[in-house]
C-alpha cells in the first residue's frame, strides 16, 4: 500500500510518501508545497491544489492521512489553515484518493507513546522507523512522514 501524509498548511504544506509492504514502512519521498506570503488568498491555495495534484500523480497513493484542525488562539492562522485543509480534501477527493484525519494527539501517542510528546521525538521516530540516516527536513515534511505511518495504522485498525 503506498500512504500519503498532509500536514495542512497555508504557508507550508508538508506531505510524506511511504510504501507498506508486509508491513515493513519505506519512505519513498518527502517534502513541503511553499507559498508566498505575498500572494493573495486564493492563489495560494490554488498552488497548494495543483502542486498536490501533482504528488497525487506521480506517486500514486491509495490512502492519505490529513492531520485534523485543533483549535488555536490565532483564528486568522486557524482560518488559513481550514482553507488549506479544504483544498487538500477536495484534491484527494477528485483523485479518488481515500481518506483518514488523524489528530496531533494521535500520531504523538501512536509514534511514541506519549500524547504529549514533543516534536524532536516525533521526528527522531519518523528516522527511526523508516531506517533513514537523519531527520527530515523541513520539520512539515517530517511531519507529513508521521501522518503517513499513523494514517496507515490507523486505517488498518479501523478495517
Amino acid at each position: 500500500m503506498r500512504v500519503i501524509g498532509l500536514d495542512p498548511g497555508t504557508a507550508r504544506l508538508g506531505w510524506g510518501v511511504i510504501d507498506v509492504v508486509d508491513n515493513q514502512e519505506t519512505a519513498v519521498a518527502y517534502g513541503c508545497i511553499e507559498t508566498s506570503k505575498d500572494d493573495r488568498p486564493g492563489a495560494r491555495l490554488h498552488l497548494i491544489a495543483e502542486e498536490l495534484a501533482e504528488i497525487i500523480d506521480e506517486f500514486k497513493p491509495e490512502l492519505a492521512a490529513v492531520e485534523e484542525l485543533f483549535f488555536s488562539k490565532n483564528q486568522t492562522t486557524a482560518m488559513a489553515v481550514a482553507g488549506a485543509r479544504g483544498v487538500i480534501t477536495l484534491t484527494l477527493h477528485r483523485a479518488g484518493v481515500r481518506s483518514v484525519k488523524v489528530g496531533p494527539s494521535q500520531v504523538k501517542l501512536s509514534l511514541t507513546g506519549d500524547g504529549n510528546a514533543d516534536k524532536k521525538q516525533m521526528q527522531q521516530m519518523v528516522a527511526r522507523l523508516l531506517k533513514l540516516d537523519q531527520v527530515p527536513k523541513p520539520d512539515d515534511a517530517a511531519d507529513g512522514l508521521a501522518l503517513a505511518l499513523v494514517g496507515w495504522r490507523f486505517d488498518q485498525s479501523t478495517e
